[in-house]
């Protein structure tokens, strides 16, 4: 459908003829590859250059692991959450000099429309030249990186070095003597969480249910507590998790392959409905034979099994939050319940990393109201990649979140996992 003008652009340049880093391109469904890619140089005067010292995967990868995001090409660089030094900047570049350490949000903002005025950096509307993304949604997102050509096509994080557009607006400066691993998340995963609590709304005293476990579910249910939460309820079905969480955050867990009728279970724990209920899970694992069919065939993109969940939990005039990522058409949705007991339905969208990262960093991490180490079972290095989407796809060795190291990584935080290889891991 071709592309929308934007104030930023994909393209960038090699540094110089041969020289190369190591870094994660998709090749096809469950196929990525570590390959060798130039090192990308200052291509417009905004630009940042940054030498990657921590990275990640997110849940929502996965959706690009299995081909379900439109606009992949092969040879795509992907993720979206990382940190490093910043290496090299372009001559408008006046927040941050080589040698800074900073976090790069996993949108991309121009700093200058009437929303990123307001820190809404992931609504940007100059940064996404995607006009499928206009068309399926009315509007477009800002561009992310890492996170196909539906998303402006910008090469991730999963590398060495990393090219940041608009470096002075998209670039966190982090103070010395923190550790790379409590302040990497808020590039997603930490800002993520805390827009799904702040944007549903909990109140003091609230019965919340979370709707899948994973970092994100975590994170949450974190942050759920500290807005005061009195009873929280997670829905899951890997065994791992659910003990995760009732250990670290009192989570009481409710294991969906014991309780099938998830409804049902709920209505028994909490007469009279949740508060607040928040979809931090997939689209991409239905439940049901008939929406295994009709994904399978195409007649649907997304699964609204956990939305439909969440509005028959909540009680009348409750409130439920969607901060799992979807992207197109699911069938069946219960309309019914979401007008007939005024539930809040509320489209989190992606987070606006912008509007809560200094707040998180300043508020909760530094002192100490929350330490992000906890979710992290375990370190590796970037040449893991391959065998790292595999493993955190199924869901094994009870993995959770992973630090994964580069060339420039610091040693490992004293308290903090060591480096493991994927293959000597115990499944």
């Amino acid at each position: 459908m071709g592309t929308v003008p934007t104030e930023v652009h994909l393209e960038y340049k090699g540094r110089k003829p041969g020289e190369t880093m190591k870094a994660l391109a998709w090749f096809g469904p469950e196929d990525v590859r570590i390959v060798d890619a130039p090192v990308p140089d200052i291509t417009e005067p905004d630009d940042v250059i940054l030498k990657v010292t921590g990275t990640t995967i997110c849940g929502s990868d996965l959706h690009l692991y299995h081909g379900e995001i439109m606009a992949l090409q092969k040879g795509d660089i992907l993720g979206h959450e990382f940190m490093g030094v910043v290496d090299k900047v372009g001559p408008n570049v006046t927040n941050h000099k080589p040698g800074d350490r900073v976090v790069a949000s996993f949108q991309i903002a121009c700093g200058e429309c009437s929303y990123c005025k307001q820190k809404l950096s992931s609504f940007c509307d100059r940064t996404n030249n995607s006009s499928l993304q206009n068309y399926m949604y009315g509007h477009r997102d800002a561009g992310f990186f890492g996170y196909s050509h539906f998303t402006g096509g910008f090469p991730g994080g999963q590398a060495e070095y990393v090219r940041v557009p608009k470096g002075n607006v998209n670039l966190l400066p982090i103070p010395l003597g923190i550790p790379d691993e409590k302040v990497l998340y808020l590039s997603d995963v930490l800002s993520t969480a805390y827009h799904c609590v702040m944007d549903t709304g909990i109140n003091e005293g609230d019965t919340v249910g979370i709707w899948g476990l994973g970092p994100i579910g975590q994170c949450v249910a974190q942050f759920a507590r500290l807005k005061g939460a009195k009873r929280i309820i997670g829905i899951d079905s890997i065994p791992e998790r659910l003990t995760f969480a009732q250990e670290k955050t009192s989570v009481e867990p409710l294991d969906i392959s014991q309780h099938k009728d998830v409804v049902k279970r709920l209505q028994e724990l909490v007469p009279g409905g949740l508060d607040v209920a928040l979809d931090c899970g997939t689209f991409h694992e239905p439940k049901s034979i008939l929406h295994k069919v009709e994904k399978a065939l195409m007649l649907e993109t997304d699964v609204p099994e956990t939305i439909n969940e969440a509005l028959a939990s909540v009680r009348k005039g409750g409130r439920v939050g969607v901060i799992a990522a979807y992207a197109g058409f699911a069938n069946h949705v219960n309309l019914g319940a979401f007008m007939e007991k005024g539930v809040r339905l509320i489209g989190n969208g992606q987070a606006p990393v912008h509007k809560w990262w200094k707040e998180i960093l300043e508020e909760y991490i530094l002192p100490g109201k929350l330490d992000p180490t906890f979710m992290i079972s375990h370190r590796v290095p970037l040449e893991d990649f391959p065998k790292l989407y595999d493993a955190f796809d199924k869901r094994k060795a009870g993995v959770m979140k992973v630090f994964v190291e580069t060339k420039f990584s610091d040693q490992p935080a004293p308290g903090c996992p060591k480096t493991s290889r994927v293959d000597d891991w115990a499944y």
